[in-house]
């Protein structure tokens, strides 16, 4: 469930931007970041927090464990 929802919440942060360019700014490997985005990697806390940092965003958001 955690993994569909990170999925999609980080779909919409990202938007129109490339995934290679959102990858880049964040510090991340632009297969991982494809990854995720495809539910095809569950993430660890490491870069959890750095895509949460970069978006300014709080994990329980990030993760679906509570609504906008």
């Amino acid at each position: 469930m955690y993994v569909e929802k990170f999925a999609e919440t980080l779909k919409e942060l990202i938007g129109d931007r490339s995934i290679s360019s959102v990858a880049k700014e964040i510090g991340i490997p632009q297969q991982t970041l494809s990854r995720y985005l495809h539910g095809k990697r569950e993430i660890g806390i490491e870069n959890l927090c750095k895509i949460a940092d970069h978006f300014d965003i709080d994990l329980d958001l990030l993760t679906g464990r509570r609504d906008f």
